[in-house]
């Protein structure tokens, strides 16, 4: 099993990147994937998270209207549109796919806001 993220890197504040997140190894489709991300000095947390059936999606409060997930079955990838990026949104950014008990992390990409 193996969760690949990439896309992360440093980006100015006001700016836009776009991870990804590629899965391999399980059936992606019927896993329920989420963005977490781990900011320095700080907890794990939630980015957003997407079903595996209808598709639905749901964001932390503080990124709403700016965050957006999505999936491509089909690519056994998911994704995190970041806009309007802030300073305070630098973090490793971690993928996470669960269906029942089983559940798989991605080791990470960096996303650093920054002037």
């Amino acid at each position: 099993v193996q969760l690949v993220e990439s896309g992360g890197g440093l980006v100015q504040p006001g700016g836009s990147l776009r991870l990804s997140c590629a899965a391999s190894g399980f059936t992606f489709s019927t896993y329920a994937m989420s963005w977490y991300r781990q900011g320095p000095g700080k907890e794990r947390e939630l980015v957003a998270g997407i079903t595996s059936g209808d598709g639905s999606t749901n964001r932390a409060d503080s990124m709403k209207g700016r965050f957006t997930i999505s999936r491509d079955n089909a690519k056994n990838t998911v994704y995190l549109q970041m806009n309007s990026l802030k300073p305070e949104d630098t973090a490793v950014y971690y993928c996470y796919a669960r269906r029942g008990w089983r559940e798989y992390w991605g080791q990470g990409t960096q996303v650093t806001v920054s002037s």
